[in-house]
């Protein structure tokens, strides 16, 4: 069997050029990180909704409902106002909801957004091996608990998925900074 060295080194090019870059932390965004985390006193603002990509919003997508840029997997939040605030044992969040509803959850004034305030149940901090921290807790809105998960990474980047009773999971990404008072 003869070997192609030409094929192999542009093979070997190829596969090392996707590997995903490694982004690191500063020693001052560990810092902060770790204050932000060991404080419970922090805010995240994302810039992308994630939704679980279902039948229905392929054919809202499919139909040209969503804006230029969106997809029925991944909606960007930039410009549009959204937060979810931790301090101390109490939870706040204004989260725009895109994705599947399994009852309704809509009315007696509500619009449909995650919205909560109040205490959180069964907080949870995991410092992982990477200096990225792992939080979980429960959070109750007027009408729909929720399982909140957060990763919070070093480059102080942060990723939000919730479950709800009566909705389709969903995902944020954003930022996660001091809560300025």
């Amino acid at each position: 069997m003869k070997l192609n060295y030409p094929f192999v080194f542009l093979f070997s090019v190829i596969i090392m050029s996707c590997s995903a870059k490694k982004i690191e932390a500063t020693p001052q965004q560990l810092k902060i990180l770790d204050d932000l985390v060991a404080e419970q006193s922090f805010v995240i603002e994302s810039d992308w909704a994630l939704p679980q990509s279902t039948g229905s919003l392929m054919m809202l997508q499919n139909a040209g409902f969503l804006a230029s840029g969106d997809s029925a997997s991944r909606i960007s939040l930039i410009g549009n106002q959204n937060e979810l605030r931790l301090k101390n044992d109490l939870v706040s969040s204004k989260l725009p909801y895109f994705g599947e509803v399994q009852s309704n959850t809509g009315y007696n004034g509500s619009d449909g957004s995650i919205s909560f305030d109040g205490e959180m149940k069964g907080y949870k901090v995991t410092k992982n091996g990477n200096s990225s921290y792992t939080i979980s807790f429960d959070a109750r809105s007027h009408s729909e608990n929720f399982d909140v998960t957060i990763h919070l990474y070093p480059n102080l980047r942060s990723d939000i998925i919730l479950k709800g009773a009566k909705r389709f999971p969903i995902r944020y990404t954003g930022y996660v900074s001091p809560i300025l008072e």
